[in-house]
């Protein structure tokens, strides 16, 4: 299968993206790419807490919508973005510390949507989340 990226992929720029936003404050961090999907992880800790103790539902839905947009905007031609048209989340199980790991995988990639897949997984590799996100594809200039 040939890469769906339309431009390169420097990991560093993509979390520099999150300075200042979101992303950034939960210091989300994309560590790889593959020829179509991408990984960023996210420390779990007390900031990511729901007040048990376990990883917010919430904080989960941001990294899964952080990758899977991320993707999607270096997947599209130059002077289109994407924007986010829905997003769910099946919650399988707790997280409490360490880090969740993200992988978006591109499922359908057309001239006016994307669907995306997203699997949240604890360090050990075990399913915490999984989520389906759908974009549409528009003109910059409308964006």
């Amino acid at each position: 299968m040939a890469a769906i990226w339309t431009r390169p992929i420097d990991l560093a720029q993509l979390t520099a993206l999150g300075d200042g936003v979101l992303p950034g404050l939960l210091e989300i961090e994309f560590t790889e790419v593959g020829d179509d999907w991408l990984r960023a992880r996210m420390p779990v800790g007390p900031k990511v807490h729901q007040p048990f103790g376990r990883l917010h539902g919430g904080a989960s839905v941001v990294l899964a919508e952080t990758v899977a947009s991320v993707g999607g905007a270096m997947a599209v031609p130059e002077g289109k973005v994407t924007v986010g048209l829905d997003i769910n989340a099946n919650h399988v199980r707790a997280a409490r510390d360490g880090y969740v790991h993200a992988t978006a995988k591109a499922e359908q990639l057309g001239r006016t949507t994307q669907v995306w897949t997203i699997r949240v997984e604890d360090d050990a590799g075990k399913l915490v989340c999984l989520s389906r996100m759908t974009a549409a594809v528009i003109d910059a200039a409308a964006g």
